[in-house]
């Protein structure tokens, strides 16, 4: 691509004014601005990467018979939402189903370049987690197995060499052999939907586990006060946690302490379900049944509202909630949700907003702990703009 314009803004992190030269969708140069052109300009920052989305608006990844357009409608609405990069993600299935869900996502980034520059990869989250209810969550118990070579290459080859992340439980038999190998194939190897004991969790990370799942949440609503698979997460060093910030999946307690501990092995995701983004109202869910999205946001099983019925929200909804509650301050929050991701996944976005990055950028307005993206930009090239009411994320 060529012939992108310069972008100004105030740098997110720095708050000193910049203007950002693009060349052939790669940031080039960053440079100082000053007197009247640093009049009322937005932020700006790199785009969301989001390792962990189901569905979104409606289009569920897991469905059968999805489109290239389908997929294609799903990626304008991340950008509305400043996601420029993420992670498809495939649960736990009837595993033909899988490998058809898996093939759908790799043959529309294959023939959709909107499709291929937005995906970083898919996620794999199951079939090889815990049988436990509770760890096990809303997948299938009956799709569960334990860790399986055969079937994990069956997976690997459906969707192309695209699988990137693959979560399990380290609890099976035989767990750290097949992690090991795992990371031969060049996966990131994630803990999560998991009843496994500390024991097992320090043998998953010496055999190359680096992230956990969705902390926190997927679990037993009892535990041991101490050990624990929470605690034993939390302290290992190597594992970057993942955590759904919607202030309804984790009290902003638990976040505190979660991203006080972890410091920069942290990263947001939105674990969104198919009904992310869609408005208020009773709805019949794959997960759950007849669920309701209520006006806050939450998303629960109908006449039990303190059940969730999946995550309704997008990464944004997660900056927004950790700024709005002063959990941490905003250069941070962006970062779990840009840059901490990126670095973890070894995406050329990794860099951040520096020069030779490629020029994956959102501007906005940050105002009072509120939050008005402007602008999304995908390789140097503006792919979505506000209405002139604007849209203010939470």
């Amino acid at each position: 691509m060529t012939g992108e314009p310069r972008l100004t803004g105030i740098h997110y992190r720095t708050q000193q004014p910049v203007e950002i030269s693009i060349e052939d969708g790669i940031i080039t140069k960053i440079e100082p601005l000053s007197g009247q052109q640093t009049q009322d300009l937005p932020l700006i920052a790199p785009g969301l990467t989001d390792l962990q989305v189901n569905g979104y608006r409606g289009i569920d990844f897991n469905k059968p018979g999805l489109s290239d357009a389908d997929i294609e409608a799903l990626v304008r609405a991340l950008w509305a939402q400043g996601v420029t990069s993420f992670c498809p993600t495939i649960i736990t299935n009837d595993h033909e189903r899988m490998r058809s869900a898996l093939g759908t996502v790799h043959k529309a980034c294959g023939r959709s370049e909107i499709v291929g520059q937005a995906v970083a990869g898919i996620h794999l989250e199951g079939p090889f987690i815990s049988l436990d209810e509770g760890p096990v969550g809303a997948h299938p118990v009956e799709y569960v197995v334990a860790p399986d070579e055969v079937l994990l290459q069956s997976f690997l080859d459906a969707a192309g060499g695209q699988v990137k992340i693959l979560t399990l439980s380290p609890e099976w038999a035989g767990a750290g052999d097949f992690i090991r190998k795992c990371i031969k194939n060049g996966l990131v190897v994630s803990i999560g939907h998991t009843a496994a004991t500390p024991e097992q969790i320090q043998e998953a990370v010496r055999a190359g586990a680096t992230m956990s799942t969705h902390l926190g949440n997927a679990t037993h609503q009892m535990l041991p006060r101490h050990p624990n698979y929470i605690w034993e997460q939390l302290a290992q060093d190597k594992l970057t946690a993942s955590v759904i910030a919607d202030g309804f999946h984790l009290p902003d307690s638990v976040l505190k302490i979660i991203f006080r501990v972890k410091k920069q092995k942290v990263m947001l995701v939105s674990d969104s379900t198919v009904l992310a983004g869609m408005p208020p109202g009773s709805y019949e869910s794959p997960v759950g049944g007849k669920v309701v999205l209520t006006g806050e946001g939450k998303l629960h099983i109908a006449g039990k509202p303190k059940v969730l019925a999946g995550s309704a929200q997008s990464l944004l909804w997660g900056v927004q909630h950790l700024v709005r509650q002063q959990i941490v301050p905003l250069a941070q929050a962006w970062d779990m949700a840009s840059l901490y991701p990126n670095r973890l996944m070894k995406l050329p976005q990794k860099a951040g907003l520096q020069a030779g990055a490629p020029a994956d950028l959102v501007r906005f307005r940050y105002k009072e702990t509120s939050l008005q993206l402007l602008e999304t930009y995908k390789a140097g090239q503006c792919v979505w703009q506000t209405n002139r009411a604007g849209i203010t994320a939470g």
